[in-house]
């Protein structure tokens, strides 16, 4: 992406990352759901979102145009941020401005929720990074995984439109990519086992990934692994691993 293809004219390509992540815990009663559920709220609120997508605006290199968001009762927040080039700021009035307000994009939804049953109560982040022209926001995805407890990580990326270069030829993508996978550190991928599902005639990218090893005292809240007899302890990591597996499928299995 560091060698920029001469353009004629506008790069009209739309890019379009959705990202998803579980986090995945165990509470054996109701109240311990709650509570939970609660945390998350508190620690994934719409300020600490705006900060996560500001920095993500950042990184791709786009000016933040406007902020908003909301926090849900009883749980549950969203933030959108519009987007704009800095090269488009610095060389168009403000009427083209105001025209290119809706070509970028950023959006993020907090979603808690317990299963009734299991004992496991799981949250679920979506975030959408939309930009047009040269930004790219596959660049983000080692921040973003870090930025949450990331047990399963659904991605999708999508180039839409075209654009041409100074010969006239149609341009339906203007950067290199056979797998989401390739815009990850090695060392995030080796904790996960992943899987890709491409469309490379419709520039259509997908990758799903599960944590592979579980540190049980990790996915238990206000309860010490420890204290707990072998067996429990091998039951509440069956009950994870299940719940884990049929998220990352995509279906129920068990």
């Amino acid at each position: 992406m560091e060698n920029k293809l001469k353009l004629y004219g506008f790069n009209n390509l739309t890019k379009a990352l959705s990202f998803n992540i579980y986090d995945v815990c165990y509470a054996k009663t109701e109240r311990e759901q709650q509570k939970y559920i609660a945390y998350i709220d508190e620690q994934y609120n719409s300020d600490r979102l705006v900060k996560i997508l500001t920095n993500v605006s950042q990184m791709i290199g786009a000016e933040v145009l406007n902020i908003s968001k909301q926090d849900y009762d009883p749980q549950g927040a969203s933030v959108t941020l519009l987007l704009a080039e800095d090269a488009a700021i610095k060389r168009a009035d403000s009427r083209l401005v105001l025209g290119h307000l809706d070509k970028s994009h950023v959006t993020a939804h907090t979603y808690p929720e317990y299963h009734p049953e299991t004992c496991i109560a799981t949250f679920r982040v979506d975030i959408d990074v939309e930009t047009c022209g040269e930004i790219t926001p596959l660049s983000t995805l080692d921040y973003l995984i870090g930025s949450f407890d990331s047990d399963i990580i659904t991605l999708d990326y999508r180039v839409r439109g075209f654009t041409r270069d100074v010969s006239g030829k149609k341009l339906f993508i203007d950067h290199d990519i056979t797998s989401i996978q390739d815009y990850i550190d090695a060392k995030i991928l080796a904790r996960y086992d992943a899987i890709d599902i491409n469309v490379y005639q419709a520039n259509l990218f997908h990758t799903n990934m599960l944590i592979k090893e579980l540190d049980l005292q990790n996915y238990l809240f206000n309860v010490d692994a420890n204290e707990l007899p072998p067996q429990t302890r091998l039951d509440i990591s069956s009950s994870l691993r299940r719940e884990m597996i049929e998220i990352f499928s995509g279906r129920n299995i068990y």
